[in-house]
């Protein structure tokens, strides 16, 4: 097995396996229903074992986005991610939708969510950085969002597609009509860019309304594709170096039966590109504040 380029020369390109741990988080308030809970469970009890036993198997960090409410429901799933030497971030309390949310509110949120994954984790593991890194549930942001978990002291953001690859800082104050955009200026919260192309939930849980979903060798023949495509970019561009391309995936979804042969794919196919370095955010946006 290929070690980690960081063991073993330049880095070329840095790639992230993200996982949101969604659980059931998402189907627990008024009006949930059983089954919906029931495939949110599949997550804890099958998906995320068999994705910890594989991270351990190829020695590869990764980042994953917990909402408080799984943290608490299944603690050892949390001491298991921590034991593993993967990043905990934050994913709201409940999975809510950040965009619906009164400014009051959601300021609320984003610091009690923060404190009480950071001291979750430092049960665990006392010497522990405060959590760095928020993803809005549903990718779903208000006008507000990045300024309040900026002032959180959150230091990073992944929750918005407008880069490939790039670490960028987000932008605060925008303003939109239909004459024209007004862009804001820079904060101090980076953002490390998605995209539901590389998210496994757009593939395989389409949703009331949605297309069939798709087989796993349909979302293999992209992610490998995407894979190959930005170390080469990387290769002929070295501004691109201390970017990250970022997958998106749900124990839930990508732990089950033959979609769980994706996560496989994308790691062998990186172990024969020279210079790929699976990292956890917090490591790639700490190269790039460096």
């Amino acid at each position: 097995m290929r070690k980690n380029a960081e063991e073993t020369g330049d880095v070329i390109l840095q790639v992230a396996l993200t996982f949101d741990h969604d659980a059931i988080s998402a189907d627990v308030g008024e009006g949930s229903r059983v089954f919906e809970r029931s495939v949110g469970e599949l997550g804890p009890r099958v998906g995320l074992p068999r994705i910890l036993a594989l991270l351990a198997q190829e020695s590869i960090p990764a980042t994953f986005f917990v909402p408080v409410h799984t943290a608490r429901t299944w603690p050892g799933d949390l001491a298991a991610i921590v034991a593993g030497g993967h990043e905990v971030a934050c994913h709201g309390w409940a999975h809510e939708d950040h965009a619906a949310l009164a400014p009051a509110a959601e300021k609320e949120l984003i610091e009690r969510q923060r404190s009480a994954l950071t001291e979750a984790v430092r049960t665990l593991d006392p010497g522990a950085a405060a959590v760095r890194g928020f993803r809005a549930p549903y990718w779903s942001l208000s006008p507000s969002t990045l300024a309040f978990a900026e002032a959180a002291g959150f230091s990073y953001d992944s929750s918005l597609g407008w880069e490939e690859t790039r670490i960028t800082p987000v932008r605060h104050g925008d303003a939109h009509a239909r004459e024209v955009s007004q862009l804001g200026s820079a904060g101090k919260l980076l953002e490390v860019p998605i995209s539901r192309w590389l998210d496994d939930w757009a593939w395989f849980e389409p949703g009331r309304g949605g297309g069939p979903p798709a087989t796993p060798s349909a979302f293999i023949e992209v992610v490998r594709a995407e894979l190959v495509l930005a170390h080469e970019r990387a290769l002929n561009d070295a501004s691109l170096r201390t970017g990250v391309l970022t997958y998106t995936f749900h124990p839930e979804c990508i732990g089950r039966g033959s979609r769980f042969t994706v996560l496989a794919a994308i790691i062998n196919t990186a172990r024969t590109l020279p210079g790929v370095r699976f990292t956890r955010l917090d490591t790639a946006v700490a190269r790039v504040s460096a």
